[in-house]
């Protein structure tokens, strides 16, 4: 098979239903915008980070996969039994649970800061910002999923853990704003 197809010359792509759309549809760049994030913690995890918050971001990518395939389902065709496209309430409570987690190891914030520090905490405030951005292009579709929606916002809130967690182990101190 190759890799390409030459079916989106014209500037069209096929939705998970087979419907051809634009690529500018408010659809594709939802799931496009999840694809960056996706791509974002790739980096993160790529640039040195400590094994226990590279396991969750490696689910959280999967994770990704699965909430972009359901952006490009609009009329819900995957099946229930494909496991691995499938996202739940239990996946936004273990959000929650990892949050808690990492920020109990935190001193607590008493003021706005500045992204930066290590590179693997950098990197991952950016993340957080991808990810707040493909939330409001999920919003601004007519038929946002509402889990897809709470989950890129507790993932955002994960993410600004996240990266604080990595840059206190690394070391590197937060500037205030």
């Amino acid at each position: 098979m190759k890799l390409y197809t030459r079916t989106g010359d014209q500037g069209e792509t096929s939705l998970f239903d087979g419907t051809r759309v634009s690529k500018a549809d408010d659809r594709v760049d939802a799931y496009g915008e999840v694809d960056e994030l996706s791509a974002w913690l790739g980096l993160a995890r790529a640039s040195g980070m400590p094994p226990d918050l590279d396991e969750p971001l490696a689910r959280i990518q999967r994770d990704l996969f699965a909430l972009g395939a359901r952006l490009a389902d609009p009329s819900h065709k995957i099946a229930p039994r494909v496991d691995k496209a499938t996202l739940g309430a239990e996946d936004i409570e273990r959000l929650e649970w990892l949050i808690d987690r990492f920020d109990a190891d935190l001193p607590p914030l008493r003021r706005f800061i500045l992204a930066g520090g290590s590179p693997a905490g950098a990197t991952l405030h950016v993340a957080r910002t991808v990810c707040r951005r493909a939330e409001r292009r999920v919003v601004a579709l007519a038929e946002a999923d509402g889990l897809v929606v709470r989950y890129l916002n507790r993932l955002s809130d994960l993410l600004f853990v996240l990266a604080r967690a990595a840059n206190h182990r690394a070391g590197s101190a937060e500037t205030e704003w």
